[in-house]
């Protein structure tokens, strides 16, 4: 597996070898020994969840606050989507910045995404299957996310306005101004 840091240098890009010959493929999509070595420390994923999704349909921009924030490991299983991640980290020099990376079943593509971040994405094919590694629990009371279109974030979702489809929750979310952002004490893993 190769790991690269994105230009916001703490979401990472994981591309797993392929194994290739006229039966098919095989790969490791993760191995945690490789992912603490490259990173220096440890990530105890406990949850994985999976969403079925139509072309269009963008959920997000999505996060937890601590004490409850989430580390993600996001793969595609079936299809092709834009993955985005936003800085919240008030202390980070790149704060408000965003990472976009396509993730789809063809590329195989994983993007690791640590607490402090808010994350969506956007469906680019007829539907997709995503599937993704959680270090922490979903508690509903520390949920929060920020609306998808802020012109501030400057996020090109790579289709039309128009063909977004949003859930009744996400159509409601709060622009970045007026988002809870994550506090230096935050950052790390409690």
């Amino acid at each position: 597996m190769k790991f690269t840091r994105l230009k916001i240098p703490d979401v990472i890009l994981c591309e797993p070898k392929l194994y290739r010959d006229d039966r098919g493929y095989f790969t490791e999509f993760y191995r945690q020994d490789k992912l603490d070595e490259f990173l220096g420390y440890k990530i105890n994923f406990c949850q994985e969840n999976e969403s079925k999704s139509s072309y269009g349909v963008l959920r997000g921009l999505h996060y937890q606050l601590a004490p409850y924030a989430q580390t993600k490991l996001v793969r595609v299983v079936y299809g092709s989507i834009l993955d985005v991640a936003v800085d919240l980290r008030k202390d980070s020099s790149t704060f408000g910045q965003h990472i976009a990376m396509e993730l789809s079943a063809n590329n195989k593509k994983l993007l690791l995404i640590p607490k402090g971040f808010a994350h969506g994405f956007v469906v680019l094919t007829k539907s997709a299957f995503v599937a993704y590694k959680l270090d922490g629990y979903y508690h509903p009371e520390f949920e929060r996310g920020i609306a998808h279109n802020d012109p501030s974030l400057g996020i090109n979702w790579g289709i039309k306005p128009e063909q977004v489809k949003l859930s009744i929750k996400d159509n409601g979310l709060p622009l970045f101004k007026a988002a809870e952002y994550f506090e230096p004490s935050n950052n790390m893993d409690e």
